[in-house]
């Protein structure tokens, strides 16, 4: 009983460091030019002159794996699509708006029937609970979209401008 104790004790604190350890800032006025997901490894990876700068943890839509077909799929996408809008008075703190769905994507559903859903973004916390902060990395919640705690939201809609390329990989 005194091994299990110590045990979740020292869980407790390595999860505590983990929530309070603060990560390397973005550095001041650089530019992101282009943005990669790594879905399956759950990573946002920033690049600014074909350098990677950062790499963000992410949460994904709630059925992760594959490319999204259809609305309320819970699948994130996959392929090239580009920045398109930044919103700074979202639900979700703040976003910046993925260019899904493309005409492939559009085709691709109507072949099956279906409407390809869309409002697909990179974005904040829901708001009044930027409080869990890291937390939310636990586990796939969205509905598609691409999540990050509130401060990393703040990063990148300043370092990433409308017409950034996204690549979103499985």
């Amino acid at each position: 009983m005194k091994k299990v104790v110590i045990i979740l004790f020292i869980i407790t604190l390595g999860l505590i460091y983990n929530y309070f350890n603060s990560e390397k800032a973005l550095p001041n006025n650089i530019h992101i030019d282009k943005l990669v997901v790594l879905k399956s490894e759950r990573i946002l990876q920033a690049y600014s002159k074909g350098d990677l700068i950062k790499f963000y943890k992410i949460s994904l839509g709630g059925n992760p794996i594959g490319h999204k077909v259809c609305k309320n799929d819970n699948k994130t996408p996959e392929g090239t699509y580009f920045i398109t809008d930044k919103n700074s008075k979202s639900n979700y703190y703040k976003n910046l708006h993925i260019s899904y769905p493309n005409k492939l994507d559009k085709l691709n559903a109507s072949k099956l029937g279906l409407q390809p859903g869309g409002d697909i973004k990179i974005h904040g916390l829901k708001n009044n609970l930027g409080f869990l902060g890291k937390i939310h990395r636990w586990y796939d919640w969205t509905e598609g979209c691409i999540a990050v705690t509130n401060n990393e939201i703040d990063e990148l809609f300043t370092a990433v401008k409308i017409g950034t390329e996204i690549n979103i990989k499985p």
